[in-house]
Order: C-alpha cells, then structure tokens, then sequence
C-alpha cells in the first residue's frame, strides 16, 4: 500500500468530523438565506417603493463583494462594534449574507416571471393580497424558484470551504491538519475534492430532476 493512499484511509475518521461542521455550516447557511431571501424578494416585488431600492441595493452591493472578503469582514468587523462572537458564528452569518443576496435575485425572477394579468384577475375576483400570493402567485413561482435555487446550494457547500481560513475546523481544516501530519498533501487533497465533487454531484442531480419536473407541469398548464 503507497504512503499517500495509507495516509487517506487513517484520515477518513478525522475528515469525518470536519465534514460534520462543513455540512453544519452549509445548512445553517441554507436555511438562513432561504427565508431572509424569500422575503426580500417579496420586498423588491410586491413591497413598499421606498423599501424596494433598498433590498435592490442590498443584493447588487453584496453580491459584488468576494465571498472570502465579506468572512474577512464580518468576523473582524464585528468586534469593533461591540459584538463578540466565534468563528463559526461569524462564518454562518457572512455566508447566509452572500446566499440571501443570490436567494433575493432567484426570488425576484421568479415572482416577476408570473404575469401580471393573474395577479390582477385574481384581485378581480375579490382575492385579498394574502390569498392571491398563497393561491395564485407563489405555487407558480416556487416551481421557477427551485431549480435555480438547488443550484445556489451548491454554491454555499463550495463557499463553506473558506471559512477554515478563520479558525473553523471544516473539512478544509481538518485536511490541512492532517497534511501537517502525514507531509501527502496531493492524495489528501483529492480525497477533500471528491468528497466536495460527491455532495455537490448530488445536488446537482437534484436540481436536474427538479428541472425535469417543472418542464413536465409547464408542459401540462
């Protein structure tokens, strides 16, 4: 058995728990950016006009920011202001930032893509504001929202890769580590890559199939 392959195989446990942590970031991050985004999209579309340049401002400000430099930010920044909190914290919350500008703009195209003349038939009918987004508008586009949004996931798996960068022991540290230890560090890292290529192969299977089945209930409407 080669040194580099002997030195994958004894890190499997300890990658193990590093993987935990990076899934843990990943869906903090996930569900975090799935509600805060949702309802800035709602915003930008259906919200007050003076809140709606504000979201818009917000999305494209964000979005235009590296992701490594707003972890930078938010986890220096933070103390400055007066609060304390760890590197993981600070590594979800600057993740769930950039995610919710992405989950904004996905939320935005896809309420904007349902034509206007249901919402006004709907209201037409006596529908109130409530009733026309929980009946009419969002079941037609969360069907446009789920495919693009899948994809944003994997972006957040992929980002969760930097926050070792400021002391959390994802997967990435955990590799890094364990190449201090053993000097293999080309085996290693291919074993981190596939592991990354495997959960993100996965969601990128899910998101096909989601696409499949809007093209099949677009298909029949």
């Amino acid at each position: 058995m080669s040194p580099g392959f002997a030195a994958m195989l004894d890190a499997l446990p300890f990658l193990w728990r590093g993987l935990l942590v990076t899934l843990s970031v990943s869906a903090l991050v996930v569900v975090l950016s799935l509600v805060a985004g949702a309802v800035l999209g709602l915003m930008r579309v259906y919200g007050p006009p003076v809140l709606q340049p504000a979201v818009q401002a917000f999305s494209d400000i964000v979005r235009g920011i590296p992701v490594l430099v707003l972890i930078f930010f938010v986890f220096y920044g933070l103390p400055v202001v007066g609060l304390q909190v760890n590197s993981f914290t600070s590594a979800v919350l600057a993740l769930a930032i950039f995610s919710t500008a992405q989950v904004t703009e996905l939320a935005r195209g896809a309420l904007q893509s349902i034509h206007h003349g249901q919402n006004e038939a709907a209201k037409a009918i006596g529908l109130t504001f409530g009733q026309r987004m929980a009946s009419v508008i969002l079941p037609q586009a969360a069907r446009r929202f789920l495919p693009a949004w899948v994809n944003s996931v994997t972006d957040a798996v992929k980002g969760s890769a930097l926050v070792s960068l400021i002391g959390v022991g994802d997967l990435m540290m955990a590799i890094q580590q364990v190449i201090g230890r053993t000097y293999q560090a080309l085996p290693l890292y291919v074993l981190g890559g596939a592991i990354y290529f495997a959960i993100n192969y996965g969601l990128s299977l899910l998101s096909r199939h989601c696409e499949q089945r809007l093209s099949y209930y677009q298909a029949r409407e």
